[in-house]
């Protein structure tokens, strides 16, 4: 049943309905030429007649004419009429046969963005999950955003939870981008630059998360085409070229194969395939060849008719042509993240050229082709995808997490971009459970993995049995095991090491609400600093606080002094801005526009902050060392020696992040400090040395060593708690009168 007639075109007379529509054509960075375009909906009709009903083609028909009406007027740079895209993007969607609603809301995607249609008259109608979906769709109003960057994280952010409550959300927002991707030619070299690099950074990950990769590999290549066109152009030419050469190669190993598996009587499909231009591309540029040097241009597949002939087509492979060690990848036994799953081998055929093999059911091949859209494609079929939508679900549900414990827009887009990384390992819980990680993850990410209790109350872990630091890298087949304290609580370094989007947004919640007295404090007082060298007054009138607020996004001043606090916001760049909204009264002297944060105040530090002020464990400073202070991001101020070499290194890269500070007068507590003696190695003596130790009114709380090869001297280190640098001085003189102790000194990074 078609829609319209076959033979229906659409003028393309710019008879425009909207201003926006007016004003998007005016914008166009490309000069349009209305011309009379064809926009024939006989292609989709045919697609949907296989699998719709009469009744849900009848209500795709109401969606197709309502966009048809909405759009009418209006062209896409090309000349086209509007409503091609909305035509071209619900036959991608068809193809998947997403259900009568995802269809209806593919044609409708664009009509409240382009064209003002409310939310409500979509439900009117065609329904609530209709409507659903094309808002999801749609990008925010104009709110006045500061950043292009935070409008753009604020509708990835938007999109991104509509997917996790209904992923069909992303499937049509996918079949969009590749459509845009495909008719990107009319654009500015500027805006296919940043449009195919949003596709690279956001789009060909979740297309890859989702197992969707006939639609990842087609948007990698069209990105990088438009990133990098002559490169792309370079490397298509020299794989045509290489396709003749290699015709042959191809052509002996097709027919040896098909002759191996029938002769084992193995009913099997095999396709040859070309390996993409940016999967070559890739490989040149991680491992450094030149293109001649990419021998595995080509790959094959094998499709067998069940789980156990895998298994014996590898073994019957192995025996025609060698396999080369070490790459040979069982992604049946433990899938991947995205539910992918495939024998991966490298054999070595004819004249020395390695050939990749990939080894699947037609279960596996669906999958591994549809992802997450197979439920859909096959629903009616013998495909069991239950583990598919379970594992998509599960981490649809972690981006609504991450949401819950995220600042704002942009912080959400970060930590779902870490979770996007393609790369897995894979890890087992003490009963064996299998755990994926992204490659990088540490044992801690690993424990927020677990769940997020048991991650903000981790004390330390076992790999494979051994005692290991919770930074420790995981790697494929570690067995980790996390022991717990419900005293223990997420520190501020944990940041600087964790992998996961679900660990780092759960360490930076805790870090802003149970320690946000804190932060509150430590930021009122920088920003007061701040102001003082402005010669702005610190208390600030209400209509002041009001404008600042409204441009700053902040709900209120406490939550702006807390992000000063933990390092998101720089307190001299508040001011300055605070010095453009005050009005002249408000200066009690002169202004100084020239003042920097090196000429402010030094902040005062007591030690008993809390981990809003934390001390730099590379040179761990102590009450009476000269000190200097770095804000960073979600850490709040870390104090550091003056002549700390790790501080020296990274002022040089933030200079604006450091600021002056001292020691307050009354430290009513005691403060870890290195040191390292060398001893001989004789009986007794670090018996003698930590009496020592604690008659000095020390406390010891770490304690290593090291022997020199002819067991003579050995190196003591030591971790001891101590009040100054007076207290350390009285130690290590009396730590040089024990007998067999020829050296003492303060250990230093």
């Amino acid at each position: 049943m078609n829609l319209t007639p076959p033979d229906t075109t659409l003028s393309g007379t710019p008879k425009t309905r909207s201003s926006r529509a007016a004003t998007k054509a005016q914008e166009a960075e490309v000069p349009v030429t209305p011309v009379p375009g064809v926009a024939s909906v006989s292609h989709l009709s045919a697609k949907l007649s296989e699998y719709l009903t009469a009744s849900e083609l009848k209500k795709v028909k109401e969606a197709y004419r309502f966009s048809d009406e909405m759009h009418l007027g209006q062209v896409r740079k090309s000349g086209e009429p509007y409503i091609s895209h909305p035509i071209a993007v619900a036959e991608i969607c068809a193809d998947w046969k997403l259900d009568a609603q995802a269809i209806m809301a593919a044609l409708l995607h664009d009509v409240m963005e382009d064209q003002d249609v409310k939310k409500d008259e979509l439900i009117e109608r065609f329904g609530a999950p209709v409507a659903s979906l094309v808002d999801g769709l749609s990008k925010l109003e104009k709110i006045e955003f500061q950043t292009l960057i935070e409008a753009q994280a604020e509708n990835f952010r938007k999109m991104l939870l509509a997917m996790a409550s209904d992923v069909r959300v992303i499937l049509i927002k996918l079949a969009d981008r590749l459509h845009n991707m495909r008719t990107l030619e009319h654009m500015t070299p500027a805006k296919k630059r940043r449009i195919a690099s949003e596709t690279m950074e956001v789009y060909v990950p979740i297309a890859h998360r989702l197992g969707l990769n006939n639609i990842y590999r087609e948007l990698q290549d069209l990105a990088f085409s438009h990133l990098y066109p002559v490169r792309y152009r370079t490397l298509s030419k020299a794989v045509k070229a290489a396709r003749g050469n290699r015709r042959e190669v191809v052509k002996k190993i097709l027919e040896s194969v098909k002759s191996t598996l029938a002769t084992a009587e193995l009913p099997a499909e095999v396709y040859g395939r070309e390996k993409t231009l940016y999967g070559i591309y890739k490989k040149m540029r991680s491992k450094h060849l030149s293109f001649s040097q990419v021998l595995d241009v080509y790959g094959f597949r094998v499709v067998v008719d069940s789980f156990a002939n895998c298994y014996v087509a590898l073994g019957t492979l192995h025996g025609l042509y060698k396999p080369m060690p070490g790459k040979f990848k069982d992604y049946i036994a433990i899938r991947k993240l995205n539910g992918y799953q495939s024998l991966h081998t490298t054999l070595i055929g004819p004249y020395g050229t390695p050939v990749e093999f990939q080894i699947r059911t037609q279960e596996m091949h669906r999958t591994a082709e549809s992802g997450v859209a197979a439920h859909w494609l096959y629903k009616n079929g013998e495909a069991n995808l239950s583990d598919l939508q379970q594992k998509t679900h599960a981490w649809l549900q972690s981006l609504l997490d991450i949401q819950q414990q995220t600042g704002d827009s942009a912080e959400f887009l970060e930590h779902v971009k870490v979770d996007l990384f393609p790369d897995s390992v894979y890890v087992f819980t003490p009963k064996s459970k299998i755990i994926a990680l992204p490659r990088g993850a540490t044992a801690l990410d690993f424990a927020y993995t677990i769940h997020t209790g048991i991650g903000d109350h981790t004390v330390s872990v076992k790999i494979n049995n051994e005692p290991a630091s919770l930074r420790t890298e995981l790697r494929n087949g570690d067995i980790v095991e996390i022991v717990t304290n419900p005293d223990s609580k997420p520190s501020p370094t944990w940041l600087a090491f964790v992998r996961t989007g679900k660990a780092r947004s759960a360490i930076r919640h805790h870090l802003r609400t149970i320690n946000l007295n804190e932060s509150v404090e430590l930021g009122r007082e920088l920003l007061a600093q701040a102001l003082t060298a402005l010669n702005i007054q610190p208390d600030l009138p209400e209509p002041a606080v009001e404008k600042l607020l409204n441009e700053s996004s902040a709900k209120s001043m406490d939550e702006l002094y807390a992000d000063i606090g933990i390092g998101k916001r720089m307190a001299a760049l508040v001011a300055r801005h605070i010095f453009g909204l005050v009005d002249d009264d408000l200066v009690s002297l002169p202004a100084n526009p020239n003042a920097t944060p090196g000429e402010l105040d030094p902040v005062t530090i007591y030690g008993s902050e809390g981990v809003s002020v934390q001390l730099a464990p590379c040179c761990l400073p102590i009450p009476g060392d000269q000190i200097i202070g770095q804000l960073r991001r979600d850490q709040g101020l870390i104090v550091h020696t003056s002549d700390c070499a790790s501080a020296k290194r990274l002022r040089g890269k933030e200079p604006d992040r450091w600021i002056a500070v001292q020691w307050g007068g009354e430290l009513n507590r005691r403060f870890d400090c290195r040191i390292r003696l060398l001893i001989n190695n004789e009986k007794g003596i670090l018996a003698r040395v930590a009496a020592e130790i604690g008659e000095s009114d020390a406390n010891i709380s770490y304690v290593g060593m090291d022997e020199d090869e002819e067991h003579v001297m050995t190196q003591l280190r030591f971790t001891i708690q101590i009040k100054d640098r007076v207290h350390l001085a009285h130690l290590i003189r009396n730590l040089r009168r024990v007998v067999g102790v020829t050296r003492v000194e303060r250990e230093r990074n």
